[in-house]
């Protein structure tokens, strides 16, 4: 059943409570989403949930509302687990927009940071815990957290935390929670694996799916480029200079490639951030922030960002790289055409690569276009990178100089830059270093 043929009538339908109700409507919630519709009665009596549906429909406060109301109303702890840290942070600013008048308190538990702060926020008996399966197992190795308290267990995009390695620490909080807790488990899409993990530490749960798994969005605009390797960068300045009033998320494969393309879109001028693995909690906030609030109009990213990013304002997605699993292209075009809005995704495809097209449009039901390169694409970097090689006679070390000698040694540093550029960009793409 599609979005479209779903009547999710009004949230007082649901078995919400009045006072909550009233919340909903201040906050400017009037009509639940189709996921939101489906899971909200069942949860709320206490069923466990698998829930499918695709990235930006929802899913937070699909599982946030019936949470926070039957912790309202009983005692117990709920924890819920996601993939990553910047998910994380948008899963408790959900869920203190709608219970923070409440009294709402939770515990944010994430790696890259002290464990500080957290051991204190857990001390204070949280409502909630919102972890990454990593640092949560730390403290309970390290006896800081005790899972006896946990009455509802939330898996949020189980499918990613299996992706990156998370099952062994998944499987012993199942082991080491309470039996008598309610689980509810939400993915995109539904390997195997999540699967089998339903069966064995789930109890006859109500499956929900909103579309079927891998189904991109459908307000998303997909294109397809087949480029070589030393021409990415070309197309992508290209497209940066037709696209120059969008908000815009680049991916790349790997962080070296993401710190990579980053310098060379600020060396032409753009504003632009990064996020991958190699930044600090810190700068990842700092980006995450700048590029939410427009001071970067560009983010270069790895499949870090590709859940946990709700920037509503991306109008479009590019793919530097197609990424390693056909999967994560429907979760990285699901950072653009959310809350309603159109969106556009742009995919760079190697020749070598088409057969990974296929792969894709066999997950998503749909065939991408496949469109001819822009002329200007095939002009040199230099056209789109200004020549800022020109020093002022204080830069000059030699101090004092000829007339007109700084302003060619300017230029031809420039051009010798601009050539290496365009030669570094062929070696490193044809290595894929990582």
């Amino acid at each position: 059943m599609t979005e479209k043929q779903i009547d999710t009538g009004r949230f007082d339908d649901l078995g919400i409570k009045k006072n909550f109700l009233e919340i909903l409507k201040n906050k400017g919630f009037e009509k639940p989403t189709p996921i939101q519709h489906q899971v909200i009665p069942g949860a709320l009596e206490g069923k466990d949930v698998v829930g499918i549906a695709q990235t930006g429909t929802g899913k937070t406060l699909a599982y946030g509302i019936p949470l926070i109301q039957l912790l309202s109303s009983q005692k117990g702890q709920g924890l819920i687990l996601v993939p990553t840290r910047e998910l994380a942070q948008q899963v408790a600013d959900a869920l203190k927009q709608i219970g923070g008048s409440l009294g709402l308190r939770i515990a944010v538990i994430i790696g890259g940071v002290s464990s500080r702060p957290q051991i204190k926020d857990l001390r204070n008996n949280p409502h909630i815990v919102i972890a990454t399966p990593g640092r949560l197992d730390d403290l309970m190795e390290q006896r800081q957290y005790r899972l006896d308290k946990v009455s509802v267990l939330i898996l949020d995009e189980a499918d990613r935390m299996l992706d990156v390695g998370f099952l062994p620490q998944i499987k012993r909080i199942f082991k080491l929670a309470p039996a008598n807790k309610q689980t509810m488990l939400f993915s995109a899409t539904m390997p195997s694996s999540i699967s089998s993990l339903a069966s064995a530490f789930m109890k006859m749960p109500l499956r929900i799916e909103i579309a079927p798994q891998g189904t991109s969005a459908e307000n998303v605009e997909q294109e397809v480029f087949v480029v070589s390797k030393p021409d990415k960068m070309r197309l992508l300045y290209s497209l940066l200079k037709t696209y120059r009033e969008d908000t815009i998320l680049i991916f790349s494969r790997t962080k070296h490639g993401a710190k990579r393309i980053t310098r060379d879109i600020n060396d032409a001028g753009h504003t632009v951030t990064e996020i991958h693995s190699n930044r600090t909690q810190g700068q990842r906030k700092a980006s995450l922030e700048g590029f939410s609030r427009g001071r970067f109009r560009i983010m270069v990213a790895t499949d870090i960002a590709a859940r946990g990013i709700d920037v509503k304002q991306i109008s479009l997605v590019i793919n530097f790289d197609l990424p390693d699993n056909s999967e994560d292209y429907v979760h990285r075009i699901g950072r653009t055409g959310r809350a309603g809005r159109s969106g556009k995704a742009i995919s760079f495809v190697t020749p070598s690569e088409k057969m990974d097209i296929r792969k894709i449009e066999r997950l998503i039901r749909k065939t991408l276009p496949i469109l001819d390169l822009p002329i200007i694409a095939r002009e040199p970097v230099s056209n789109f990178v200004p020549d800022r090689g020109v020093p002022t006679s204080r830069q000059n070390f030699g101090g004092q100089r000829r007339r007109g000698q700084g302003q060619s040694q300017g230029q031809n540093q420039g051009r010798r830059r601009n050539f290496r550029r365009d030669r570094q960009y062929g070696r490193s793409q044809a290595r894929g270093e990582r």
